[in-house]
């Protein structure tokens, strides 16, 4: 099949109507208009097979979770998500594989009115990297940059699921049978939640105005609150009893692994955010109208790093570290 051929797949699945598209995919570039008053907020993500999936990933989640992980970033920032490009390298033009990419990128896109606007096809090893555009009204985008001190320190969502779910399958493919196929319904809620990560668009949206500083979880939430606290030249203090985790999680794991993976796992794509005590209650009517669950983990502190506070009133300066590439 010919490269064109490819991207007709992709263009008729998932370069969806637009009226601000005034030129998409088929030209050297596409022409997009930003509305009136608005910021453009832009990122770039790349998922390497091996690395942020494994390679036997079904196709369809591949391509959720490729624009998922982008739409997360956009959340962060508090922007309405609107266009995509799409760099999909491939060892070889399967057909197969990119209508079920297709299929996967196309149903997340559709339900945020995301249109795919452009990219390109390559041969190589099977990487795909994803840049996602979205806007906000000027000057309210939420940025790491803005905690305080006393502000409190939320997080939506539960956290531990994905990386739940990764270990999951590495319990599979190390035995041949799930170790814990007693816990079948489980084991295929975390999974799902690493390979269909939800993004936090409405919440990020909703947190304009009120969040002081936002991130998505993506590395770890003892790695990512770090970013929020060296942005902000302050600390964090977290309590580990506070920190919300999901039924299928805790009857997969003991106390002492869920922990981990809910400090350092990764992969969530949760939002955690700090907010003034006087917005809080805004903030929860919010988040509640949304249907969005929210914890508070802890407060900003006049220190820095992270740390986290066990029952017994112990803390460890910035424990597990989560993701890092080139270690």
């Amino acid at each position: 099949m010919a490269e064109f051929d490819l991207i007709e797949i992709l263009k008729q699945r998932c370069a969806s109507r637009r009226d601000d598209v005034h030129l998409g995919i088929g030209d050297d570039a596409a022409v997009v208009a930003l509305p009136a008053g608005h910021e453009l907020v832009i990122c770039t993500d790349t998922l390497v097979a091996g690395v942020h999936f494994p390679r036997e990933t079904a196709p369809a989640d591949i391509g959720w979770k490729s624009l998922a992980v982008n739409l997360s970033d956009l959340a962060a920032m508090g922007a309405s998500p609107a266009w995509a490009t799409l760099a999909l390298t491939m060892p070889e033009a399967d057909a197969g594989f990119v209508s079920a990419f297709a299929d996967g990128f196309g149903a997340l896109a559709a339900r945020h009115d995301v249109a795919l606007i452009g990219g390109d096809t390559t041969r190589g090893p099977l990487a795909i990297t994803v840049t996602t555009h979205g806007f906000v009204p000027s000057g309210c985008a939420i940025r790491r940059k803005g905690a305080q001190v006393g502000d409190a320190v939320f997080v939506s969502g539960t956290l531990g699921d994905a990386a739940g779910g990764l270990r999951c399958l590495q319990s599979i493919d190390e035995s041949g049978a799930s170790a814990l196929m007693q816990q079948k319904a489980n084991q295929e809620l975390l999974i799902s939640r690493l390979n269909r990560p939800q993004p936090r668009v409405a919440a990020g949206i909703g947190l304009r105005g009120l969040a002081s500083a936002c991130i998505d979880i993506s590395d770890g939430l003892i790695a990512d609150l770090g970013h929020i606290a060296a942005a902000s030249e302050l600390g964090i203090d977290i309590e580990e009893e506070c920190l919300p985790g999901s039924v299928a999680l805790f009857e997969c794991f003991d106390m002492n692994t869920c922990r981990t993976l809910q400090k350092s796992g990764g992969d969530d794509y949760e939002l955690a955010f700090t907010i003034a005590s006087a917005k809080v209650e805004l903030m929860r009517i919010a988040m509640t109208e949304l249907g969005c669950q929210v914890t508070q983990l802890g407060r900003v502190v006049a220190r820095t790093g992270v740390r986290v506070f066990d029952r017994n009133g112990q803390h460890n300066v910035s424990p597990e570290k989560g993701w890092e590439h080139f270690t």
